[in-house]
């Protein structure tokens, strides 16, 4: 638990290091990126540790969330190292503290539950696109801030931290292509690994994490057919990611914390 308090810490000073530093406009700031990314190795090493000690990956509901949590706040370390995305890290580090700490707190099943290499692979490829997705959806909240101040002529000062409109729409629709492919990764692992879907209660996740999918793609296939940005990105984004979080999250809290079933 000392670990994770620590990197909660370093966390909560990278964020206070990137407030400082936006409302003073300082563009070459460059000291968030020390604590940010001790507390990412120390947050990836709180999995480890807990892995090897038990032996096995732990992938169950908080487990997984904080595992979300560290790539997002890997991808903001990457993405806000130079430019102005590094506004990103004030929502994203102080979320992956949360997440941690609820690791920390209920995390560390005690079930067994290994899995072998097909199902792993499946799992983290699911991990990987739900981050990736996830700073999608915090791109495209940030847009319709940006958007919405801008048609009602106001001038906030936290509108200086944002990148230019074109480049954070730009950013957007190339981190959901990410998303996109590594979701696509995922659906076809599943259904080249996961057996017996029904027993597994795997159903309704198949059927939202498709939808997700199915969204995500026609706003991709939208944007290089007919252009489509501003308010219809933001739109489709957020409900895309909304059922996708059902998809894996949702119904995990419900099997895991609700009716106790692995």
């Amino acid at each position: 638990m000392t670990i994770v308090l620590i990197a909660i810490g370093l966390y909560l000073l990278a964020t206070g290091w990137l407030v400082v530093s936006l409302r003073r406009e300082d563009a070459d700031s460059r000291g968030w990126l020390l604590p940010a990314n001790l507390a990412l190795l120390l947050h990836g090493a709180t999995h480890y540790l807990a892995w090897r000690s038990t032996g096995y990956t732990d992938l169950h509901f908080f487990a997984a969330l904080s595992l979300v949590g560290l790539g997002m706040a890997v991808l903001t370390a990457i993405v806000g190292a130079y430019g102005r995305m590094r506004a990103l890290g004030v929502l994203v580090f102080p979320l992956a503290a949360l997440v941690l700490l609820g690791y920390g707190l209920y995390g560390h099943s005690t079930r067994p539950d290994p899995l072998d290499w097909r199902l792993l692979l499946h799992a983290w490829l699911a991990l990987l696109a739900y981050a990736t997705l996830a700073i999608a959806a915090l791109l495209a909240i940030m847009l319709w801030l940006q958007e919405r101040a801008l048609r009602r002529h106001q001038r906030h000062a936290w509108l200086r931290a944002f990148p230019p409109l074109t480049e954070l729409e730009t950013l957007l629709f190339r981190t959901i292509a990410v998303g996109f492919a590594l979701l696509t990764l995922t659906l076809l692992t599943g259904v080249l690994f996961v057996e017996n879907l029904f027993a597994q209660h795997l159903v309704h996740k198949t059927v939202l994490s498709l939808l997700s999918w199915l969204v995500f793609g026609g706003l991709l296939l939208g944007r290089w057919r007919r252009g489509w940005r501003g308010g219809i990105a933001v739109r489709w984004t957020l409900i895309a990611m909304g059922l996708l979080l059902l998809a894996f999250f949702g119904s995990q809290f419900v099997l895991e914390l609700l009716l106790h079933r692995s």
